[in-house]
């Protein structure tokens, strides 16, 4: 018995790695996401799949649960394919599937995926580093646990760019936080369902991006590297835009 722990990339199902196509076609069982792009699951075909699928305010299922049933599937069949979003070990609480995994003595494969906290801003031209602009860059969930006794996420970073996954509900209070240690003026660009054909660009600053409209799946950008977006914008073809 294996479980392939496999990252979907961010949505695009062209970005999916040939390790993942090739643990998708031997897979007896695949439990996969929301955020996994269910074209990905014809690479599978034959296989049973179970949705296990999260999203803000409605999870389906509990984190332990979506342990116990990989770890019950593992015990019946002979390749569990385990579908996540992005990468698993970017937010993707792929450590705790893979520790739960193994304390049961059963073996995993390691699949990484294209994490959207650099695929998705890199595919549209926005570079989350940039020479003389930006030589370091942050990823920073925008939404805590809230049954932490005490939050990590403090929002003092001195990384020339932030990246914020998860971070729409919670975009005004974050921004303010924000603001405590960057200049209010300082550029922001969300993406809404990057790398898919419904892709979605808002530009703003940290002052006014919450006041527009925006919804999830989205991520936030902060930073200087948004002007020079801004600037590759405006110098690439028409129909690249």
């Amino acid at each position: 018995m294996v479980v392939y722990l496999v990252g979907a990339g961010p949505g695009d199902p062209d970005l999916v790695t040939l390790k993942a196509v090739k643990a998708l076609k031997k897979a007896d069982v695949v439990v996969y996401d929301r955020l996994a792009n269910e074209e990905i699951l014809e690479y599978a075909n034959g296989a049973e799949m179970i949705y296990v699928g999260k999203s803000a305010g409605k999870h389906s299922k509990k984190q332990e649960e979506i342990n116990e049933i990989l770890i019950k599937q593992a015990k019946k069949q002979e390749v569990v394919v385990r579908l996540k979003g992005g990468d698993p070990f970017v937010f993707g609480r792929g450590g705790e599937e893979l520790l739960a995994l193994l304390k049961e003595g059963i073996h995993v494969e390691l699949v990484p995926g294209v994490t959207s906290a650099i695929g998705v801003p890199t595919t549209v031209g926005l570079p989350v580093t940039h020479r003389g602009v930006a030589t370091s860059f942050t990823i920073v969930t925008g939404h805590e646990d809230p049954t932490k006794k005490e939050k990590q996420v403090k929002w003092n970073y001195n990384a020339d760019t932030i990246v914020i996954l998860m971070g729409v509900g919670h975009l005004k209070e974050n921004t303010r936080e924000i603001m405590k240690y960057k200049d209010p003026e300082t550029p922001v660009c969300v993406i809404e369902n990057g790398t898919r054909p419904d892709e979605r660009i808002v530009l703003g600053t940290l002052d006014n991006i919450s006041e527009k409209k925006i919804n999830p799946p989205a991520l936030v950008i902060v930073g200087p590297v948004v002007d020079v977006f801004k600037d590759i914008k405006e110098n690439m073809p028409e129909d690249q835009v």
